[in-house]
């Protein structure tokens, strides 16, 4: 019987949770984030974050155990790297030196853990090398590797502990993704794009298999499209993004917000274009949207215009995902708990 996790997502915007078993998603919540709870990617205050959490389960009836949690990438640092073949206590201590260049405190502040990505078939299946004094070079593989900060798994798990459940997993975002490619038993070298229109930055996540080859990030989001209309409508932050998310006044196809649409959608272009430029033989054409802007028909239609790439919601990743209301804002909290 398939183990039922509470995958969660805590966003800049709303805090997004999934109850799923196995591959089946039982029931998802969305509630709003209480303003500047998160900074950075982290959470301020652990017991504000818990008690939401807490509430937010009892309020809708639902009761769970065990949580996977989306670690924010602000928070985390993520790296594909191809090393050699190694027994795998020789390479949870080596993988911390991949990092230290990345990091700006010292080593034995991160936890740091890896996902195999090469299978045990492709590693055998490599030609044998030798170095130029005929000595056998091992063959390599290529890994997920991940530095935490240590006081962020802790805060964590106070935070889930303060909320009655027990931290079963916890991994950046970019896992999420990889757990529902893996479900779909997709053939290997198929590429996928996945774009999370997110509130305070835009992630374009390309993978090949489930092989992330690129991660591009955008410091643009939803929340400055806000500010665009707040200025149109002399309102604050907060109601113009009800403006947008409604289309209030029919707002997303003012000019001053298609205009700001158009300005993501050439950014998002450029870094299309530069992925293509380093990876000549890529056929990508297919391009999937999550996140809170996935919903606005205007900036969707931006992207498709500028990208030139068919255009997918990301529900079609997950099992049924048709049948889930708003399921573009809860691939995160799905993929999380299916990773």
């Amino acid at each position: 019987m398939a183990k039922t996790y509470l995958g969660i997502d805590i966003g800049y915007d709303r805090l997004k949770m999934a109850l799923v078993s196995g591959r089946q998603v039982k029931k998802t919540i969305s509630v709003p984030m209480p303003t500047a709870l998160l900074k950075e990617g982290r959470v301020v205050s652990t017991e504000t974050m818990g008690e939401l959490i807490r509430k937010t389960l009892r309020e809708n009836g639902i009761r769970a155990n065990y949580a996977a949690l989306a670690l924010s990438g602000e928070a985390v640092f993520v790296r594909t790297l191809n090393v050699p073949q190694m027994a795998a206590d020789q390479l949870t201590y080596n993988i911390s030196y991949e990092f230290k260049d990345y990091l700006t405190e010292e080593l034995k502040n991160y936890a740091f853990d890896y996902a195999m990505i090469s299978t045990p078939e492709e590693i055998k299946a490599q030609e044998p090398q030798k170095d130029e004094k005929g000595v056998p070079i091992p063959p390599t593989m290529d890994i997920l590797a991940t530095a935490a900060p240590i006081s962020l798994i802790d805060e964590s798990r106070a935070m889930l502990r303060k909320a009655g459940l027990r931290m079963s997993k916890a991994a950046p975002a970019i896992c999420s993704y990889i757990g529902l490619i893996r479900g779909l038993n997709a053939e290997p070298g198929r590429e996928y794009c996945i774009l999370d229109l997110g509130y305070k930055s835009i992630r374009m996540y390309m993978f090949s298999g489930e092989r992330n080859t690129a991660t591009r990030e955008l410091e643009v989001g939803l929340s400055s499209i806000d500010d665009v209309i707040a200025d149109a409508y002399n309102v604050d932050v907060h109601l113009a993004h009800t403006y947008l998310l409604t289309n209030n006044d029919g707002c997303q196809n003012k000019e001053f917000c298609v205009n700001s649409f158009n300005n993501i959608s050439v950014e998002l272009m450029r870094a299309m274009n530069f992925y293509r430029f380093n990876n000549p033989d890529s056929q990508l054409s297919d391009i999937w949207l999550c996140g809170g802007g996935a919903v606005i028909p205007a900036l969707r239609t931006a992207i498709s215009d500028a990208l030139d790439m068919n255009i997918h919601d990301a529900s079609e990743l997950v099992e049924n995902g048709g049948a889930i209301e708003d399921c573009n804002s809860f691939v995160q909290a799905i993929g999380i708990a299916q990773y």
